[in-house]
């Protein structure tokens, strides 16, 4: 069974509320619903080698100083946006929890060779009756 990737800590997550941009009427002038998460990733408790990755990453939401900022402002609450906001760092952290698997190089097969060679002939043939007829 393959081990679980590291679960963020929503202790370490900085929240600000702020006010959602675009249409909404009245609601939007007036309601903070909107959230920005601040995710220090070198003072987090994830692993080194997954903070690593994620400082690898290239993604315009992570800053020079590694903090991982993400907003939200999808739904109408607040609350479903603060769900929204950990279940997308959640993801990103998810999409770097493993390392890759490095691929291991290796020759071609003795039958793949053949394969490939009667198939260049073939192709050859193909080619050699399109020329102009001959005598």
């Amino acid at each position: 069974m393959p081990a679980k990737p590291p679960v963020v800590d929503e202790t370490e997550v900085e929240w600000t509320a702020i006010r959602a941009q675009g249409a909404g009427g009245q609601n939007v002038n007036k309601v903070s619903s909107a959230v920005h998460l601040r995710y220090d990733i070198p003072a987090s408790s994830l692993p080194d080698d997954v903070k690593e990755r994620l400082l690898a990453l290239r993604d315009k939401r992570i800053t020079e100083a590694g903090v991982l900022v993400l907003k939200a402002q999808q739904h109408r609450t607040q609350e479903m946006n603060h769900a929204d906001a950990m279940a997308r760092l959640q993801a990103v952290v998810d999409s770097v929890a493993f390392a890759p698997v490095v691929r291991k190089a290796t020759k071609p097969s003795y039958g793949s060779k053949m394969r490939r060679l009667e198939g260049k002939s073939l192709r050859s043939m193909t080619k050699s009756l399109r020329g102009p007829v001959r005598d």
